[in-house]
């Protein structure tokens, strides 16, 4: 059994910053260690459909972002902690949503397309005030 747990999430001031984590535990996936799985993050703001965030290969090597968040968004990962990050900065209302890490059994760059990925987490809220 895989599973994904963020944290981090929380309510801030706009120009503020937060940082999620996401722990993976459970079961090697599928027999393969975190550090061979892409990670990216999501998110879902009410009413509205899922977006993409952010992405990193499995070695950390190759970063991928969406357009609303270039330039304030970093991902990046641990993999001796099993855990990936999202450090927001610069953040904005618009940046409100439940956000959510998702594993992608691969070593390629699968990037931020959703469908790539195969485990996600249960979400963490994230609530920017102006």
């Amino acid at each position: 059994q895989v599973q994904l747990v963020e944290s981090g999430g929380g309510l801030v001031q706009a120009g503020g910053s937060l940082k999620l984590s996401c722990a993976a535990s459970g079961r090697t996936f599928s027999g393969r260690t975190f550090s061979s799985y892409a990670m990216g993050w999501f998110r879902q703001a009410p009413g509205k459909e899922r977006e993409s965030v952010a992405a990193i290969t499995w070695s950390g090597g190759t970063l991928d972002y969406a357009d609303s968040v270039k330039g304030r968004f970093t991902i990046s990962r641990d993999n001796a902690k099993n855990t990936v990050y999202l450090q927001m900065n610069s953040q904005k209302p618009e940046d409100t949503a439940v956000y959510y890490c998702a594993a992608g059994n691969t070593r390629e760059r699968i990037g931020v397309d959703p469908g790539k990925y195969e485990y996600w987490g249960q979400g963490t809220q994230v609530t920017v005030s102006s």
